[in-house]
C-alpha cells in the first residue's frame, strides 16, 4: 500500500483571533489536516462569542520572551542578582512570593543555567509569547474567556494558547 504513517506530514500553524471583550488570542497548533484544525478553532471562537482573525491581526500585540518561574521559597534577592548578572531583562515577585524572570529569547539559556548553578530552584521555564498590552476584564467576561481558552487548549492539535487577558483575582473562586 501507499498509505502514509501517522504524524508524517505535520505542519505548524498559528491562528489569531479575538475572544469576548476584545481579548487577543493566539493558538499554536501542529496538524496533519489544516482544514479540520481551522474549522475546530473557528468553531471554538464562534461558540464563545469571539472570532477568528487573519494572520497578523493580533500577533503584533505579543513579544517572544524567556520566562523562568521560581518557587516561592527562593531567595529573591540572590535570584535577582544572579538573573540580572546573567542578562535577564526583569524579575517580578508574585503575590504567592514566587518570582518570574523575563529574558530575551537569546539570553534565556544563559540565565537559566546561571540560576541552576546558583542553587535557585526553577519550577517552569520556556520561551513564550507574552502580551505587550493586557486587557482587563470583569468577572463575567473573564469566565467566558477562560472557557474559550480551555476549549482551545483541549483541541487535539493545539500546542499552546496565548492571550492578553488580565483576569481579576476573584476568578479563582468561580472556576470549577
Amino acid at each position: 500500500g501507499s498509505g502514509s504513517a501517522d504524524g508524517e506530514n505535520l505542519e505548524e500553524t498559528t491562528y489569531e483571533g479575538y475572544g469576548p471583550s476584545g481579548v487577543a488570542i493566539i493558538v499554536e497548533s501542529m496538524t496533519d489536516n489544516n482544514n479540520r484544525t481551522v474549522a475546530e478553532v473557528r468553531h471554538a471562537f464562534n461558540k464563545a462569542g469571539g472570532n477568528l482573525g487573519t494572520d497578523g491581526s493580533v500577533s503584533y500585540l505579543f513579544i517572544k520572551k524567556g520566562l523562568i518561574q521560581l518557587t516561592n521559597n527562593s531567595n529573591f534577592e540572590l535570584a535577582m542578582e544572579i538573573a540580572i548578572e546573567a542578562g535577564a531583562e526583569d524579575i517580578e515577585e508574585n503575590l504567592d512570593n514566587s518570582a518570574t524572570i523575563f529574558t530575551l529569547p537569546e539570553d534565556f539559556e544563559a540565565v537559566k543555567k546561571a540560576l541552576v548553578e546558583g542553587g535557585i530552584e526553577i519550577i517552569e521555564s520556556e520561551v513564550s509569547l507574552v502580551p505587550e498590552i493586557s486587557v482587563s476584564t470583569d468577572l463575567e467576561a473573564s469566565l467566558k474567556i477562560y472557557k474559550l481558552l480551555e476549549a482551545l487548549e483541549d483541541l487535539e492539535d493545539t500546542q499552546n494558547v496565548h492571550s492578553n487577558a488580565d483576569f481579576p483575582e476573584e476568578i479563582v473562586q468561580h472556576l470549577d
